[in-house]
């Protein structure tokens, strides 16, 4: 976990995976780099939001794979779903929802599945298509905690690869076009600079 800059009440919070995502970012506005998974968003951005203050906003900024075809560019997710949580399996055991879908409030009709799985072969591609056409490490990390904090979020994804064989090398291929990307998105869509 890394945060650059000073969170304040009245300006939002850029929130990234890693560094490489992050490079094409020249902005005023504060940055979290959580590090890959859902651990690691969940509990860096828990602690940034828990000292205080809290930032007006957090926009998730990163690189997703597509899983259906055809699913290129930049997307502003609507609603995030755990893919390696058997929600179902543990209501039945504890007869409790775990895990259940979050909508967004400024989001589309775009769903995102994320999971600590970097989705690199077909079989599991073709399995999370049915549910999604992006997938993530964080993004549903990130909503959970910030929906705990009472604090606004955007989750902001450019497809980076297709999360099918390959995807691996793809993704460090195509990331410094993602990252300038979205530094030209956020650069678009929120006070980037004072």
């Amino acid at each position: 976990m890394e945060l650059l800059g000073d969170i304040s009440a009245d300006r939002p919070l850029l929130v990234l995976a890693v560094k490489e995502e992050a490079q094409f970012l020249d902005t005023d506005l504060p940055v979290l780099l959580t590090g890959m998974g859902k651990v690691n968003a969940a509990t860096a951005l828990a602690t940034v939001l828990g000292r205080g203050p809290r930032p007006a906003g957090i926009v998730n900024l990163g690189t997703a794979g597509a899983l259906r075809p055809g699913w290129t560019g930049t997307h502003v997710v609507g609603t995030v779903v755990q893919h390696d949580l058997d929600g179902e399996l543990l209501a039945t055991l504890t007869g409790e929802t775990y895990g259940a879908p979050l909508a967004l409030p400024d989001g589309g009709e775009v769903v995102l599945a994320t999971g600590d799985a970097f989705i690199s072969d077909e079989a599991a591609r073709a399995r999370l298509a049915e549910r999604a056409p992006l997938v993530d490490m964080e993004g549903y990390a990130l909503a959970a905690a910030a929906e705990l904090a009472g604090v606004p979020l955007r989750i902001v994804k450019h497809v980076s690869d297709e999360a099918g064989d390959g995807a691996a090398r793809t993704w460090r291929e195509s990331v410094a076009e993602c990252a300038r990307a979205l530094a030209d998105w956020a650069e678009a869509n929120t006070p980037y600079r004072s």
